[in-house]
């Protein structure tokens, strides 16, 4: 009987998990009203760099990226008027777990349990309350062999996600595209590149997948993060003027709503 009663307390539990999940999602892509996107600076190496940085940032720094989605999100035809609204929130002093290099599909569950528990414990209270919650890991600028920066992550479930961005103003427009691309991460949009080439999967990689000639292209689609120039050549989006959101991945995050 005691074993019964378990298995059914258990049941209800999952059941109310994965109700809670289904409502999260159509809220998420039903677009009623402003999602509110909170990033929370972190110093992520100790340098004097991103200690000044973190001193001097202040909430106009990401007026772009709100007007960026803002605006891209009207040019997919989506009725609302201000469909995110990004805050800066408080500092944070803990560094989040590191993602893992390796371990599989188990490792990465792990570590997105620990991630959600850490931000429970260590984000500080915001208001309005986010939707989303994004945090930035400012490292100083790399020199010589320096290794590159490790890699950002946005999550779906649990709505948050930790970007890596250079502690340097030269940088403050490439950070905005990292930003803005785990951002839509969280909504649930896919990634657009191959993991092993990084080159943009054709067409729903290319800003402009009908063009003539196909390459040069001039923008980057924010989710392949790159710009295809040439056979092999890739550049870098230097500010988010040089990306679009393309119309798969407007679709997988709602802004395409009963379009085909």
């Amino acid at each position: 009987m005691f074993k019964t009663i378990r298995i059914i307390i258990l049941l209800a539990l999952l059941l109310a998990v994965a109700a809670s999940a289904a409502w999260q999602r159509w809220r998420m892509h039903a677009w009623r009203g402003t999602q509110v996107l909170t990033l929370y600076p972190i110093n992520a190496d100790g340098s004097p760099a991103a200690e000044q940085t973190l001193q001097e940032l202040q909430a106009s720094d990401f007026a772009p990226l709100a007007r960026y989605l803002n605006e891209e999100a009207a040019r997919h035809g989506l009725a609302l008027a201000q469909p995110m609204r990004v805050e800066l929130g408080s500092r944070v002093a803990n560094r989040p777990p590191d993602a893992p290099e390796r371990g599989g599909a188990l490792a990465a569950m792990r570590w997105s349990l620990t991630l959600r528990w850490w931000a429970w414990r260590h984000t500080p209270p915001s208001s309005p309350i986010p939707d989303v919650k994004l945090y930035l890991l400012f490292h100083d600028e790399p020199r010589g062999d320096a290794q590159p920066l490790p890699h950002s992550v946005g999550l779906q479930q649990g709505r948050l996600g930790i970007a890596h961005v250079f502690a340097s103003p030269a940088q403050a427009g490439s950070n905005l595209v990292v930003i803005a691309h785990e951002l839509l991460h969280t909504f649930g949009a896919s990634d657009k590149y191959n993991p092993q080439t990084l080159q943009p999967r054709l067409p729903e990689g290319y800003a402009d997948a009908e063009a003539l000639p196909l390459l040069p292209q001039r923008q980057a689609e924010l989710m392949a993060g790159r710009i295809p120039l040439a056979a092999g050549r890739l550049r870098i989006p230097a500010q988010l003027s040089e990306t679009v959101v393309g119309p798969a991945t407007a679709r997988e995050i709602g802004w395409l709503q009963g379009k085909p």
